[in-house]
């Protein structure tokens, strides 16, 4: 568990199921079974009642306010700053800026360091990012002339560290790379990523939308000098996003936005900038959402991280055992150690022909390229589709999952 963060309640997954409202209603007739939180979680009464409340009872613009309700916004705002610390376990509370989206995360990381590369400097990623964590270091290479170097994944679906490795040159800059892929499920291995890159004194930014979610994250630890998350999927609102930073790294990245909130002084000659996190948000921010992600990790910490680990494990390891006996399917990331995704193709099936037919049976999985066409390239397959299981997943649904798949192909067969 994160530092100061207390398990509170047994993890009772019908007492879990009846504090997620969407989950008692049906869809074309069915009782939903929902299987797409990779994509984004549904939300628990507790965060759907913080926004509300909120919004009800105590709400002005933050920071800038000397009234009492300015105050409180503002207090509530700043107890979810801490909330993010330690679910990450960051040393301090300025470590932590709010953005817009994970996403926006890793954008004002790209942006900071963009005036730091000069043409042929190399920035290191793998064939399993998402789009998020590709697009913004696509622009470093259009802008700047920077060279994108990708590392690939074994047959299993674990990164190719030897690969890894061997990609550091003089010139490598940077390095971007997922803590779990939402496509394959692999965690790599974050401490050695790490490590390997600060021995030859390169900076590493992880993508923590998956791995926050289903891995134990301690930044400390992972001595990592760029963490983002994404709330939402972390069965708090969209609209938000976390980036933590090392202070020493955060303070030398170049403000990414300009605007109110992030000033020291503004005259018609020039400008100074605020201390960081202020320095990188800019104007309002999404302040009920920023409180509600508050509640979403209040809410989630009330659980042994390890025992909600081993549940979600447990349903892939049903679904996995499931499919692999149907002819003609195959399953896209086998590592040790996976996440609960579980990405499929089958031969013959178009993956968003098995959705929509789901669907009919009140299943809802994701279908497409899952912003990772790289990824589906080196898979030699253009689309696959992938149930992703979360706290308030059960055995039952995983059989009316498999029971309903094994049904649509047969209709598609």
């Amino acid at each position: 568990m994160a530092d100061g963060a207390t398990v509170t309640r047994k993890f009772d997954i019908d007492a879990i199921r009846t504090e997620f409202p969407i989950l008692s209603r049906e869809v074309n007739g069915k009782p939903l079974v929902y299987l797409d939180s990779a994509a984004s979680a549904q939300k628990p009464q507790a965060v759907i009642d913080c926004f509300t409340n909120q919004m009800s009872h105590a709400y002005a613009n933050v920071h800038r306010g000397l009234h009492t309700l300015a105050n409180e916004t503002t207090s509530a705002m700043e107890d979810a700053r801490e909330d993010a610390r330690r679910f990450l376990n960051a040393s301090d509370v300025h470590e932590i800026v709010f953005t817009k989206g994970a996403t926006e995360g890793i954008n004002l990381v790209a942006n900071g360091i963009a005036a730091q590369i000069q043409p042929g400097d190399e920035i290191i990623l793998s064939v399993m990012e998402h789009h998020a964590n590709i697009i913004p270091w696509h622009f470093l290479r259009e802008r700047h002339g920077a060279v994108l170097k990708w590392i690939p994944v074994l047959e299993d679906g674990q990164l190719d560290m030897d690969a890894y490795e061997a990609a550091f040159s003089g010139k490598t800059r940077f390095v971007a790379m997922t803590h779990m892929s939402n496509v394959l499920g692999t965690a790599t291995d974050a401490k050695r990523i790490t490590d390997v890159a600060h021995a030859r004194g390169v900076q590493v930014l992880l993508d923590g939308c998956q791995g926050a979610v289903h891995l134990t994250v301690d930044v400390q630890d992972l001595d990592v000098d760029f963490y983002v998350f994404a709330p939402h999927k972390l069965y708090g609102p969209s609209g938000v996003g976390v980036l933590y930073g090392k202070r020493e790294a955060l303070e030398a990245l170049r403000p990414y936005q300009g605007g109110g909130e992030m000033i020291e002084t503004v005259t018609m000659d020039g400008a100074t900038y605020g201390e960081i996190p202020h320095k990188f948000e800019a104007g309002t921010p999404p302040i009920l959402e920023i409180i509600a992600l508050g509640a979403a990790i209040r809410w989630y910490e009330q659980f042994d991280r390890a025992e909600v680990q081993r549940h979600e494990k447990a349903l892939y390891e049903r679904a996995f055992d499931a499919v692999r006996q149907i002819n003609n399917l195959t399953v896209h990331g086998t590592a040790p150690g996976k996440g609960s995704v579980l990405t499929f193709s089958v031969d013959g099936a178009h993956p968003h022909d098995i959705a929509q037919i789901l669907d009919k049976y009140g299943v809802a999985i994701r279908a497409g390229h899952h912003c990772a066409q790289p990824l589906m390239t080196h898979l030699g397959v253009s689309a696959t589709a992938r149930a992703s299981f979360g706290i308030y997943n059960t055995a039952e649904e995983v059989d009316t999952f498999v029971e309903a798949l094994s049904k649509t192909l047969r209709m598609l067969g």
